[in-house]
């Protein structure tokens, strides 16, 4: 999921906000206790995320897909003064760091988790979200955010994770890669999708942007 140079991502992170020590912490110990570590958020996209909802002072954040909390951390940093941030996750054995981590972070009382398929959890929360952060099961990104988008209003941001899958999205597709096949409509769909503004961003795995009409 790394397009550039391993020099020039060095140098875009010597150049852009510092990782706070809270998230270095957390991703030592995805790295030491987690399967599959190379999933956790990171330094430059968890600083663009931190960014975006700065920048989007978002009262409301929904999260499909914790992992162990880095995004959420990052997200929950431009929620304003009562602001809360929902985040679902199918793991139950993840729950505990993210607790942790959320509330070593500040945020623990911003933070509401929960644990089960986010197409069950979703209908039931009665909200209308500023920010939307898909990054969980790519074959159900679709249905996530025909979800998500009953939930927005317009000027909310929806974004979404590893919509370039590694550079596959541009490779001739292996008709047994439902994934990439999944990937590829739904990334032509927001691009044609009148709801929403789209702009793909070229950030680690490919980041898309869409703010609702």
């Amino acid at each position: 999921m790394h397009f550039l140079p391993e020099s020039l991502e060095n140098y875009i992170k010597l150049h852009s906000e510092n990782e706070p020590d809270i998230l270095r912490d957390l991703t030592r110990e995805t790295h030491l206790k987690v399967v599959q570590p190379r999933m956790i958020t990171g330094h430059y996209q968890g600083r663009v995320l931190s960014m975006l909802s700065k920048i989007i002072r978002p009262g409301k954040i929904l999260e499909i897909g914790t992992y162990t909390g880095y995004s959420a951390i990052c997200l929950a940093e431009g929620l304003t003064t009562g602001g809360v941030l929902h985040t679902i996750d199918v793991n139950e054995e993840l729950t505990d760091i993210q607790r942790t981590f959320f509330n070593r972070s500040g945020f623990g009382d911003k933070i509401i988790q929960h644990t089960a398929d986010a197409l069950e959890i979703i209908p039931e929360l009665d909200q209308i979200f500023d920010l939307v952060f898909i990054d969980a099961e790519k074959k159900m990104y679709d249905a996530y955010f025909e979800a998500v988008i009953e939930k927005t209003k317009p000027g909310s941001i929806i974004l979404t994770d590893n919509v370039l899958w590694s550079g596959k999205v541009v490779e001739p597709l292996d008709k047994k890669d439902l994934v990439t096949s999944k990937l590829l409509a739904f990334n032509k769909k927001l691009k044609n999708d009148p709801r929403v503004e789209t702009v793909l961003l070229s950030i680690r795995d490919g980041l898309t942007l869409c703010r609702v009409l």
